[in-house]
């Protein structure tokens, strides 16, 4: 398949293999945080269905090719290509579009608006992330010791607090544990999926369609509700092509098909054999398929992976800064360098104080990671749509594929796109507003700013003294 290649050698060896245990921690620790509450808000949250073996096995079926279709086929074997000199996201596909079009055409204004549109709500899914991913961790306290319910919203603050105020020392520091820690989070869950799915190996009926195809048939409205759960199994998809610079194709692909993918799967799986032999348990059925004694250890363990999970959507909040900065799409604001040899690692204080009050304010509006689940994902699921819009334009000015086969390729990622997205604009009203409204605010701004400097250097030339005249008057 072409694409645009960054013409760097492939890493090799004992280098790539550091480095996609690196990718594994930075770039999968939010979809690898997703069992913790996925499964639960299709079976016991606001558009929750019935726990029986035909609905059990129906929404795992959608959860199992989701994960197939959206993550593998169309981030990890298409979308992934289409790189910008190495460098991927929706910042830089929007620049590889533009580019490609200035030798025939000129760059369309709908891409910039559709690109600059998708960044903005980037920003709102850095305050939604932290505060589902830790919220969902710390609520295992809830199944461990139900007497400690009331302690879950203050420590999740706590934690998340110290968060924020560790980012002034730069990732670079705790990224050496990142990937040990999610591989251990990884195996973990693995682990648990297979005790579970040994008990109840009907389970793995699921990979066939017919039963996803069974449960929409049955009630296509209930199925349409529930597709706004199973979308938060594949919200870290557009992470990985946005850390595409941070690593490269093959330590990135190497992490997900050797731990991320097959775990995650086992993990899934075994919660859906817990809830056919347990349908009550369906209150939280991440907690409830760990032994007691491993319940404390888990917790720690899965509010670490949050936290890392948190971390790398920081992260990207500072990068996607800089660049907005260096675009002329935003004020200059302080960014500080945290790393000597990485230019990558920046900590933008402004943006990170901002990030800890709207994700402070999420916590202790929303009260419980089910609440947040109803807003989460309306933001994501825009960003994956724009970004298979502007892919199309790849495909045929860039890679000049045929229509026939960009249609064929394209159309089907859309059709599920655009199917996740109706289906969490059903969000929108508990608390999916959020997101829009930061979105449009934040690219309001953007654009604001991009037109003020636009007009500033008008104004400048019409005034400014031609050269030759200035040299005239000097002399």
């Amino acid at each position: 398949m072409a694409h645009a290649s960054s013409g760097k050698q492939a890493p090799r060896g004992r280098y790539l293999a550091a480095l996609s245990l690196g990718a594994l921690g930075v770039v999968y620790g939010d979809i690898g945080t997703s069992p913790l509450y996925a499964l639960r808000e299709a079976f016991h949250g606001e558009h929750a269905v019935a726990v029986t073996p035909g609905n059990v096995l129906g929404v795992l079926s959608l959860v199992f090719w989701a994960l197939v279709i959206v993550v593998t086929i169309k981030y990890h074997l298409v979308v992934i290509q289409a790189d910008n000199e190495g460098e991927g996201g929706i910042l830089a596909l929007m620049a590889l579009v533009q580019r490609g079009r200035l030798d025939r055409a000129a760059p369309h204004p709908a891409f910039l608006v559709l690109g600059l549109f998708g960044s903005a709500l980037l920003y709102a899914d850095g305050a939604l992330t932290p505060a589902i991913s830790v919220m969902g961790a710390v609520e295992g306290l809830e199944v461990a010791t139900p007497a400690l319910t009331h302690w879950v919203v203050p420590l999740t603050l706590v934690i998340l607090v110290g968060l924020f105020l560790f980012q002034h020392r730069g990732t670079g520091g705790v990224g050496a544990v990142f990937g040990p820690v999610i591989l251990l989070w990884f195996v973990t869950i693995g682990v648990l999926g297979v005790l579970a799915i040994v008990r109840e190996p009907s389970v793995l009926a699921a990979v066939l369609p017919q039963h996803a195809v069974t449960f929409f048939a049955q009630d296509i409205g209930r199925g349409f509700l529930v597709l706004g759960a199973v979308y938060l199994v594949v919200t870290g998809g557009e992470a990985l092509y946005a850390d595409l610079g941070h690593f490269g194709h093959s330590a990135i692909q190497i992490a997900w098909f050797s731990a991320a993918l097959p775990c995650l799967l086992l993990n899934y799986f075994g919660q859906g054999a817990l809830l056919l032999q347990s349908p009550e348990l369906a209150v939280n059925p991440f907690y409830h398929m760990a032994p007691r004694w491993a319940l404390y250890p888990i917790i720690v363990l899965a509010t670490a992976a949050a936290i890392i999970a948190s971390q790398a959507i920081i992260s990207g909040a500072f990068s996607l800064t800089r660049q907005a900065v260096q675009l002329g799409y935003s004020p200059r604001v302080k960014i500080e360098h945290t790393s000597a040899r990485e230019i990558g690692q920046v900590y933008v204080p402004a943006v990170n104080w901002l990030l800890m009050l709207a994700t402070g304010g999420l916590v202790i509006g929303f009260h419980s990671s089910s609440n947040i689940a109803g807003a989460y994902g309306v933001a994501l699921s825009a960003v994956m749509v724009i970004t298979t819009t502007m892919f199309y334009s790849v495909c045929r000015e860039i890679w000049h594929w045929s229509l026939l086969r960009s249609a064929l390729m394209v159309g089907v990622f859309l059709t599920m796109d655009l199917a996740f997205l109706a289906a969490n604009a059903l969000k929108i009203p508990q608390g999916g507003w959020f997101s829009l409204v930061a979105g449009i605010l934040i690219f309001t701004v953007l654009t604001t700013w991009k037109r003020g400097r636009a007009l500033l250097q008008a104004r400048q030339r019409e005034r400014a003294v031609p050269l030759q005249i200035l040299l005239g008057d000097l002399q």
